[in-house]
């Protein structure tokens, strides 16, 4: 189901100055009306929210991250707004309705789809990780099969297990993903930072090494958490890049509010400065914070953080709001 985009969750602090802050900025979207991008910059973003719990549940995992996009807009509103991006654009939410995730990835396809025909840049709120398969679909739909495009993955799950029955779950997008491209005769060009030894299983690794997945464990990132020659050399390789950030890739003293917590996650400076030369390379096509989980939260230092990386990620580009 779709859900138009909502004001009231747009809000912030009383000012003199006008676009002073992302909420004095903030746009509707309405997804189900066909749109002209005769007035989109190109420069401009798009938040979707991804409201489900579905994939999660299947895993097994701990059920919260559909509240994620509202609990974050409420954050974000309240961001310094930056000089050159001329509007913000709130498109709504794909909400998974009675359990029926299938149709809901199907649907987020088809506004990711959308949105990028509009030439915005979308922004995707999980949402479990299953948010990943129909955000992909989207990107795989708007861009020739051909092109040289990868995955960059913030995370300490590969999530490439194989769906039970078919049925997808937050662990199963990047190996649908996976199966998907080599039908089509496409190269799996997926990398991972921050994989913990302890999150995943022997088969998982062995899947990876396999299909020639490029990953960085969580322990070499914090030895050397200033050393981004991992991304580099997927911005050297690439065209085009869909960044993935699970909020799990941190340790749960950062982030507590996600659907699976890590003793052992990284920290953020990694990802904030990997963030900046990502942005400034021009090759990201897309990107999406997922788990992130208000009911489990402390402090709110969760939805804080996801807000704060999207604000780093925006501004990377400059010197000034």
């Amino acid at each position: 189901m779709y859900r138009l985009g909502s004001l009231h969750d747009w809000t912030g602090r009383d000012t003199k100055i006008n676009d002073e802050y992302i909420f004095q900025r903030i746009r509707l979207l309405n997804m189900d009306i066909k749109q002209s991008i005769v007035n989109y910059g190109d420069n401009d973003y798009a938040l979707l929210g991804f409201c489900s719990d579905e994939g999660i549940k299947r895993n097994q995992g701990r059920i919260g991250a559909a509240e994620g996009a509202k609990a974050f807009r409420r954050f974000f509103a309240k961001m310094p707004a930056f000089a050159d991006v001329s509007s913000y654009y709130d498109a709504g939410d794909v909400v998974c309705v009675d359990g029926n995730l299938e149709l809901a990835q199907k649907e987020l396809a088809e506004k990711v789809l959308q949105i990028l025909s509009l030439r915005l840049k979308p922004i995707i709120i999980g949402g479990g990780h299953e948010t990943a398969w129909g955000h992909f679909l989207g990107i795989e739909r708007f861009f020739d099969k051909n092109s040289n495009s990868a995955i960059l993955n913030f995370d300490s799950h590969f999530d490439l297990r194989a769906p039970v029955e078919g049925l997808s779950t937050s662990g199963t997008s990047f190996y649908q993903i996976s199966e998907y491209l080599k039908k089509r005769g496409s190269a799996f060009n997926y990398y991972c930072a921050g994989i913990q030894r302890c999150a995943n299983t022997q088969n998982l690794f062995d899947y990876a090494d396999t299909h020639s997945v490029q990953y960085i464990l969580a322990e070499q990132i914090n030895n050397n958490p200033t050393n981004l020659d991992f991304v580099k050399q997927v911005i050297e390789k690439h065209d085009h890049i869909y960044i993935s950030i699970c909020l799990d890739v941190f340790s749960a003293s950062i982030a507590p509010g996600v659907s699976a917590p890590q003793a052992l996650g990284i920290y953020p400076n990694y990802v904030i400065q990997a963030l900046k030369i990502l942005k400034q390379s021009d090759k990201v096509i897309s990107l999406d914070i997922v788990e992130l989980s208000p009911l489990y939260d402390i402090n709110q230092l969760t939805v804080k953080l996801a807000a704060c990386l999207i604000f780093e990620y925006l501004g990377a580009s400059n010197s000034k709001c």
